[in-house]
């Protein structure tokens, strides 16, 4: 349950539209509804500007399926990160019963429904190589859903550095940026010396050997000697989505 929907509430108790009762039915699951499985946290939106998001990896395909439902009914919309195609068949079969359109990323296995239809800003999002896109894709989906405008620019790494020529405008127009990359993780310091703007680094986890399943592209982000990257966990896209949405909403207020 968002802002807009409590006030409405609110309004419609003050004009008599609606009875104290049933606004108290509307509001009884404030902060948080136990629906057994879990406690979903319905109020988050309010609190924290970003609303509670449904990680899918290591849970039964039946209990996302029912916090899923349990967040439609209640703000006509979800964010499902880590899914699986068989956790999307679930989920769509209730956006369909709710008439809510879903939408499944193939690549990360992002799932969403209800996504913020105004975009604001603009975001843009660099992957090193392919291999990255999945992440590079979290981060974009989440970002989106969440209401900023995005814009990707993939395998632009820095082997062959001149690929990011062709996309100098979007960096001149976004006013945050999302770097993933991993092997040796060199991308967002190259491109700190090239902008203005906030960087959002992301390591993922693609290399041979001693890349250590990402942990030398973390180390080589959190040792750059461009000032003021904010390097987010190994593959964490949705994480630096988050972020740069926030970060995006100051930029345009």
């Amino acid at each position: 349950m968002d802002n807009k929907k409590i006030k409405k509430i609110l309004s419609n108790v003050k004009s008599g539209k609606v009875s104290v009762a049933d606004a108290l039915h509307e509001l009884k699951h404030f902060p948080y509804e136990d629906i057994g499985v879990v406690k979903v946290d319905h109020h988050r939106e309010m609190r924290h500007g970003i609303p509670e998001v449904i990680f899918a990896e290591g849970k039964e395909i039946d209990d996302v399926k029912i916090i899923a439902e349990s967040m439609l009914k209640k703000s006509g919309k979800f964010l499902i990160t880590k899914a699986s195609k068989e956790v999307y068949k679930k989920v769509n079969a209730i956006c369909k019963k709710h008439k809510v359109q879903g939408c499944y990323y193939e690549k990360s296995g992002v799932i969403t429904a209800g996504e913020q239809k105004t975009k604001k800003g603009l975001i843009a999002v660099l992957c090193a190589g392919t291999s990255d896109m999945n992440i590079s894709e979290e981060a974009c989906a989440t970002a989106s859903f969440l209401g900023s405008n995005v814009e990707s620019v993939n395998d632009v790494g820095v082997a062959g550095l001149h690929r990011i020529v062709g996309a100098r405008n979007i960096l001149s127009d976004a006013n945050v940026l999302i770097v993933a990359a991993g092997m040796e993780g060199a991308l967002p310091s190259v491109i700190g010396g090239m902008t203005d703007k906030p960087i959002i680094a992301v390591p993922t986890s693609v290399g041979y050997g001693t890349s250590f399943g990402g942990l030398t592209a973390l180390f080589s982000m959190l040792n750059s000697c461009v000032p003021g990257i904010a390097v987010m966990n190994i593959d964490n896209g949705f994480g630096a989505g988050v972020l740069a949405h926030k970060i995006n909403l100051l930029a345009v207020k």
